[in-house]
């Protein structure tokens, strides 16, 4: 049984506490970035992640924030697997039978040792709290991708769930400010019992007071380039070099060449002239 992806830490190192917040946090740039995938502003989606998570990836040990569900464990299990998870507490048929517990990794952890695949699938991850179960939407081929990206920074978990916002057509609703549409497709019918579309309209109205950071981003200041001299029409292929000068004299001047040229070429003419004047003989 497989348990290289569940219990680890990042880049495969087992879970460690951390003194300072965990690398990987992402940047202004990244949400109104993301958000312009799909068509919003970053307004919309701070309020979606103040309301999923406060705004946080990690947790104070550097381990991407998750919520295991119970009931999504039951779902994916059957025979004696779900009969042992059952038995050990760690799944049962309907939400809300247990509370849950402030640190959801012990349970993800002994999950794991029964079905990793059916425990990650049942765990939510990350800034947007996807699903695992989601990982097809959230634009990952398994679940495991996903959650080593979910491992790796904030900027990925973020795209995660703008990846699935976006293939459950749950846009149009952020965009439209339709917050109950968008917590009932997001976070399920009984959204109501958690208030998640007042608090994604109330959280909207404070970030929509604080200004937005430009996006795309201004590019870098440049160089002023030259300005454009009118040049004549440069005959094509090389261009011949100049008669170089001989050692002790002045270079030839292509002028005076083609001067002399002529002349030469109008020196007969002249000594032919006198014959044209002179008188037929009788």
């Amino acid at each position: 049984m497989q348990t290289s992806t569940c219990p680890r830490g990042r880049k495969g190192n087992p879970w460690t506490p951390r003194s300072r917040a965990p690398p990987g946090a992402f940047t202004d740039l990244d949400l109104p970035r993301l958000g312009a995938r799909i068509g919003v502003g970053e307004d919309e989606i701070h309020a979606f992640l103040d309301v999923e998570t406060s705004g946080h990836g990690f947790d104070a040990q550097g381990r991407p924030i998750i919520l295991f569900e119970p009931h999504v464990f039951f779902r994916n299990l059957s025979g004696t697997a779900r009969a042992h998870a059952v038995a050990a507490g760690l799944a049962y048929v309907r939400w809300g039978e247990k509370p849950y517990p402030r640190d959801s990794y012990p349970r993800l952890k002994a999950a794991c040792a029964i079905d990793e695949t059916a425990a990650l699938r049942s765990a939510s991850w990350g800034l947007g709290q996807v699903l695992g179960e989601n990982f097809k939407a959230a634009g990952f081929l398994t679940v495991q991708a996903m959650v080593e990206a979910m491992m790796e920074d904030e900027a990925l978990q973020l795209a995660a769930a703008v990846n699935f916002i976006a293939a459950n057509r749950l846009d149009d609703k952020l965009r439209k400010h339709d917050w109950a549409g968008f917590a009932k497709g997001y976070n399920g019918a009984s959204y109501r019992k958690n208030a998640y579309d007042t608090r994604l309209a109330d959280a909207f109205r404070k970030w929509s007071g604080i200004k937005d950071t430009p996006w795309p981003p201004a590019a870098p200041a440049q160089p002023p380039a030259p300005v454009p001299i009118p040049q004549a029409p440069q005959p094509e292929g090389p261009t011949p070099s100049a008669p170089k000068a001989e050692p002790g004299k002045a270079g030839v001047r292509p002028w005076a060449v083609v001067v002399a040229s002529l002349v030469a070429a109008i020196l007969p003419l002249f000594r032919k002239v006198p014959s044209l004047f002179r008188k037929a003989k009788p």
